[in-house]
C-alpha cells in the first residue's frame, strides 16, 4: 500500500493530534526533527503550535500523508519566504515518516509530493532544507534530487560533546 497525500488539509483536532503523535514517535525513535529523545507530546506541542500559527497566517503550509488506516503517517511543512528578494524559494521543515512505515519508500514518496506541492506555490523555483549531519540524511536527500549547497560544522549540539553539522540542501524545481 502507499500513503495518500493531502496538501493544505483542513486542520481538525484529529489531524492536530495525529501530527503531534507522529512528531513524538519520530523524535523518540531518534529522528532528526528538532528534539532529542526522550520527549513527550507536551514537549512537542509548543513547536507544533508555532507551525500552526504560521499556517493560520498563510506563511506555512502542511503536506500530510495518511496510511491505509487513515492515520497520519508522514508530514512536511512548507514555509514560504516573506522577504521580497527570496520569494522564489521556500523552506521544507519537519519532514517525517512514522517509524512503522520506514523502509517502504514512503520517504521518497513524501519528498516527491512535497516538490509537487511546492510547484503549486506561486513563483516557487526551488526548495531549501537543512538536515543534521552524522546520520546519512544528506545521502537520502541527494537521492531525491537535492544538492548540498552549504554546511556549518558543529552548529547542532545534540548533547554535550556531540555536535553535528547543519547541512543545507537545495532542490531546483525548474
Amino acid at each position: 500500500m502507499s500513503l495518500t497525500f493531502t496538501f493544505e488539509p483542513a486542520v481538525t483536532p484529529a489531524l492536530r493530534d495525529g501530527v503531534l503523535d507522529l512528531w513524538t514517535d519520530v523524535s523518540n525513535a531518534g529522528g532528526s526533527v528538532g528534539f532529542v529523545p526522550p520527549v513527550t507530546r507536551e514537549d512537542i506541542r509548543p513547536e507544533l503550535v508555532k507551525h500552526m500559527v504560521g499556517m493560520a497566517e498563510g506563511r506555512t503550509r502542511l503536506l500530510v500523508g495518511h496510511d491505509e488506516d487513515g492515520r497520519v503517517a508522514a508530514t512536511a511543512f512548507l514555509a514560504l519566504n516573506t522577504h521580497r528578494l527570496m520569494r522564489h524559494w521556500l523552506w521544507l521543515y519537519t519532514v517525517m515518516v512514522h517509524p512503522r512505515h520506514q523502509g517502504r519508500g514512503y520517504g521518497r514518496d513524501l519528498m516527491a509530493a512535497a516538490a509537487d506541492a511546492a510547484r503549486t506555490c506561486d513563483g516557487t523555483e526551488a526548495i531549501r532544507l537543512t538536515c543534521r549531519g552524522g546520520l546519512g540524511l544528506e545521502r537520502f536527500y541527494e537521492s531525491c534530487g537535492y544538492k548540498e549547497v552549504g554546511r556549518v560544522p558543529g552548529a547542532i549540539r545534540v548533547a554535550p560533546g556531540d555536535d553535528r553539522d547543519d547541512v543545507f540542501m537545495l532542490l531546483p524545481l525548474t
